[in-house]
């Protein structure tokens, strides 16, 4: 991944442009030409608006309207400087977007909120942001096999399997303590469950490096070239509880953030100040959904956005440097994330419909070419929307009136098909539940 060109200091091009500034400022030049937040690695590329002014003339122009917009963040660099971000109209839009399909709404919890689904929605999501966001850091197996040895609970086989458990386990664990403060202790627990048999010196697990320790830097995998260099060692128990005020609103004189800004913030905080050995990043997305759901974006239980992320790593990467190469400008990093939590919230209600339709199709061709009778049809048709219910003789015989014969007969002629799984409660009772993965079982009758 190519360092994005580092743009002069502001100091630097007032000085160069010191007799045309106010020119320049007369312009009306925005944050966002065309309604792009573009770096200077980018813009220096393209034709300037106004075609009357260079590149730096125009580059200088847009640093000074962001420079209104800028608010300040308690994170600081290594050399003590501080990050910002900037408040744009497409920052504005995304926000809107987000609040008003992810914090709430009755009609939302009524396509992803069913009682007999909801738990199902939640580990699957679980286990998709388990998967993606350890093979973002490098955990090579495929979905399949994973997902299977986390549903069947099957030990891990290796190291990437074992970092997925140990992510699947995370997220479930931050769900504990969504509604409590973030503490230090939280975030090494987190990462200490993280971490768990991945790392080759155990001693890491659990605990920030030491000032004794070299740095782990972020490194380009092939020119070797470092991305990033994290502050000292020696700073990170301060730089740490400082994150854990500022994602519980206790640093002093703060102003009012965005609940979902804050949460991408503490994303970018925990990654810039990379205080483990390993697991920076699952720590880090880790952090982001406990974020999002102790500030009420309940909907953030059923979608992934490492799966996004896995799917445009260099975007992500990229995200990060645009933010240190501009003088700690975190828009960059904040509108990438906006863009993924927007895609991730649409394949969600994609999948949802999907799966209607679905279940309506299977419907359909149950009614006319099944080869079952109505009550049967009818039953499965209760299955298909309802994964996991559970069916008794006495239940289908009460909602049919039907003989105990009759009731008999139909579901285990479901279960000889497949279509039920059929089990004993004690001596007597038969149990027939629905099979999660009904709908492929009836497409292949």
């Amino acid at each position: 991944m190519k360092i994005p060109l580092k743009p002069s200091r502001m100091s630097d091009l007032f000085d160069r442009n010191s007799s045309r500034l106010r020119e320049i400022m007369e312009e009306g030049i925005t944050a966002t030409p065309k309604g792009e937040y573009l770096h200077w690695d980018k813009l220096r590329h393209k034709k300037p608006i106004p075609g009357d002014l260079n590149h730096e003339e125009w580059w200088l122009g847009i640093k000074l309207a962001r420079g209104l917009l800028y608010k300040q963040v308690p994170l600081t660099d290594v050399a003590g400087n501080y990050f910002k971000y900037a408040i744009t109209d497409n920052v504005l839009e995304m926000l809107h977007k987000i609040d008003s399909r992810a914090h709430g709404g009755i009609e939302l919890e009524r396509k992803v909120v069913n009682p007999e689904t909801r738990e199902r929605y939640i580990i699957n999501s679980i286990m998709e942001e388990a998967i993606t966001s350890s093979q973002l850091e490098g955990a090579a197996t495929t979905r399949q096999v994973a997902s299977d040895m986390i549903r069947y609970g099957r030990q891990p086989s290796d190291t990437s399997e074992q970092m997925i458990l140990n992510n699947y386990l995370a997220i479930r664990k931050i769900r504990e303590f969504i509604d409590k403060d973030l503490t230090t202790s939280h975030v090494l627990h987190i990462h200490e469950i993280l971490a768990k048999d991945t790392l080759d010196d155990p001693d890491g697990e659990g605990r920030l490096q030491l000032p004794s320790e070299e740095r782990v830097k972020v490194v380009d995998n092939r020119s070797q070239e470092d991305l990033h260099v994290p502050p000292p060692a020696k700073q990170l128990p301060k730089r740490i509880n400082l994150m854990c005020d500022f994602a519980n609103g206790n640093v002093s004189g703060e102003e009012f953030i965005h609940p979902i800004i804050k949460s991408i913030i503490l994303h970018f905080w925990l990654a810039y100040d990379h205080p483990f050995l390993d697991g920076n990043g699952r720590t880090a997305r880790s952090l982001f959904y406990w974020s999002m759901l102790s500030n009420g974006y309940w909907l953030f239980e059923y979608i992934s956005i490492s799966r996004i992320l896995k799917d445009s790593k260099t975007k992500y990467g990229m995200s990060y440097l645009k933010t240190e190469t501009d003088e700690n400008d975190l828009t960059y990093f904040i509108i990438y994330q906006l863009e993924v939590i927007l895609k991730a919230i649409d394949e969600l209600f994609e999948y949802i419909d999907k799966k209607k339709k679905q279940v309506r199709k299977i419907e359909e061709m149950l009614k006319d070419n099944s080869g079952l009778n109505h009550r049967q049809v009818a039953l499965l048709s209760h299955a298909m929307r309802h994964p996991g219910a559970d069916y008794t003789i006495k239940s289908h015989q009460n909602s049919h009136n039907i003989a105990y014969a009759t009731s008999r007969a139909d579901l285990f002629e479901l279960s000889k098909k497949e279509l039920l799984i059929h089990r004993k409660i004690g001596q007597k009772t038969s149990v027939f539940r629905s099979p999660i993965d009904l709908g492929e079982r009836i497409s292949n009758l």
